[in-house]
Formats: structure tokens, C-alpha cells, sequence
């Protein structure tokens, strides 16, 4: 087994958890030394967001170009020894096979698919038929978390986020992310999905849950978006403020 194998193979393991209160906490690097810091710390995988790694190199979010991104995730990967996963918006055009290829020459294990484009929602079959086309490619080498944006494009009906979510994992998604998904239908989206559920733990605001509260609800996987990338440029800004005194 190659050492990206084995690291795949970590990563995959890392979503078993031991008890449902327990889920796997994936801070978000936005760069090398970022990624540095959270494995340090001890996490045993991380996940970029694309968000914050577009704000690290000069852009808006949805405007980073595709080479740019995966020379930011390879850098981020070569940088730590654990596994890392990439998120990838909605490909970016790309082929299935050349999509998984550059994944994988970045480093990455996992990646983050999206299903909407442009702020609408793409037709949940046809999606599905390009998630079973980036599994056959991967086969075991990438952990695809498929993100379902109904909470943030749609209608904000969980049915249709379940329903969204049983083709991706028909079609060989590893895990659903019902981004913006509130903390009340959690436990309707656990009792309906299958296999992994990733939800997002918000930064910085005092009434949000925490990831064991998340957990508790049936969270599987918790990540931040750009929300660790924002905390720490509003500390610098204060720093950067206190400077120029």
C-alpha cells in the first residue's frame, strides 16, 4: 500500500467513530503554516475550505481559478502528515477523470463536491451521475463528501435534502453535508441519511453549538468553512490596528 493509500485509508477509518457524541472535528488550513498549526495541536486530519483559501490568495469565494487551488491544497498537503481533504466547490469544470487526478497529485484524500452552481441548484439526478463518474475514477483513494446546498440555495425543505442525499450515496458519495442545515432538523437529516453526516460548526457566535453538541445530534463530522481563517484575520487586524497606534 503507497503512503497516500494509507493515508486514504486513515481517513476513511477517521469517519467510524467510537461513540455518536464523539465526531471527528476537521479544522479548515487555508495555508501550510495553518495546516502546520492544527496537526500540531493533535488533530488527526484536516479539511480546506474553499473560502478561506480563496481570501489567502487575493480572491472572492467562488472566483479562485482552478490551478491556483490545488497548488494552494498541495501545498497544505506536503506541509502535515495527516490526511488531508480538499474542498473543491463544484469541480470547476472539470472531467471526473482529470478532477480525481489533480486531487490526487495535490495530496488530497477526500474532497468536497457541491450541487449547486451560481447560487442554483443543479438537477439532483444528473449531479448524482457525476458523483458515481468521480467514485469509479477514485475507487478507494478519495473520500467524497457530497454537500447538499438545499438549506443554502433551496427551499430549506429537509425532505428534499434527504432525498438529495439517498441518490449521492446511491451514486457512492462517503459522506452528505447539508450545509446551513439548522440545529433543529439535524435529527430528521440523521434518521434519513445514510452513512456519515458532516455539519457545520459556526465560529465566533455564542448561542452556536458546539461539535459535541453537534454530535449529539447526530453529527458525524464537524467543520468550520473559512470561519477559523476569518477568526484569525480579525485577530490580526487588532494587532495590525494596535501597530499603527
Amino acid at each position: 500500500m503507497s503512503a497516500r493509500q494509507d493515508k486514504a485509508a486513515v481517513f476513511r477509518a477517521l469517519h467510524r467513530r467510537p461513540s455518536p457524541t464523539d465526531p471527528l472535528v476537521l479544522p479548515g488550513p487555508w495555508d501550510a503554516a495553518s495546516a502546520r498549526v492544527f496537526a500540531e495541536a493533535g488533530f488527526p486530519a484536516l479539511a480546506t475550505p474553499s473560502a478561506g483559501v480563496a481570501a489567502s490568495l487575493g480572491y472572492a469565494d467562488g472566483e479562485t481559478p482552478a490551478d491556483e487551488m490545488f497548488a494552494a491544497v498541495a501545498r497544505i498537503a506536503r506541509a502535515v502528515d495527516v490526511p488531508v481533504s480538499a474542498d473543491v466547490e463544484g469541480g470547476y469544470g472539470l472531467a471526473p477523470k482529470e478532477l480525481v487526478e489533480r486531487l490526487l497529485e495535490a495530496g488530497a484524500v477526500g474532497c468536497n463536491l457541491e450541487d449547486s452552481e451560481g447560487g442554483v441548484l443543479k438537477d439532483p439526478r444528473a449531479h448524482a451521475d457525476r458523483l458515481a463518474e468521480v467514485r469509479a475514477a477514485a475507487a478507494d483513494q478519495l473520500f467524497v463528501n457530497a454537500r447538499v446546498d438545499v438549506f443554502l440555495h433551496g427551499d430549506r425543505d429537509p425532505e428534499q435534502a434527504i432525498a438529495r442525499a439517498a441518490l449521492y450515496v446511491a451514486a457512492g458519495a462517503d459522506c452528505v453535508y447539508p450545509i446551513a442545515a439548522p440545529l433543529d432538523v439535524l435529527p430528521l437529516l440523521r434518521s434519513g441519511i445514510q452513512g456519515p453526516l458532516n455539519m457545520y460548526a459556526p465560529i465566533g457566535q455564542a448561542d452556536g453549538p458546539s461539535p459535541a453538541e453537534l454530535g449529539e445530534r447526530g453529527a458525524t463530522r464537524v467543520t468550520f468553512g473559512p470561519g477559523l481563517q476569518r477568526q484569525a484575520t480579525a485577530a490580526l487586524r487588532q494587532i495590525a490596528a494596535g501597530l499603527a497606534k
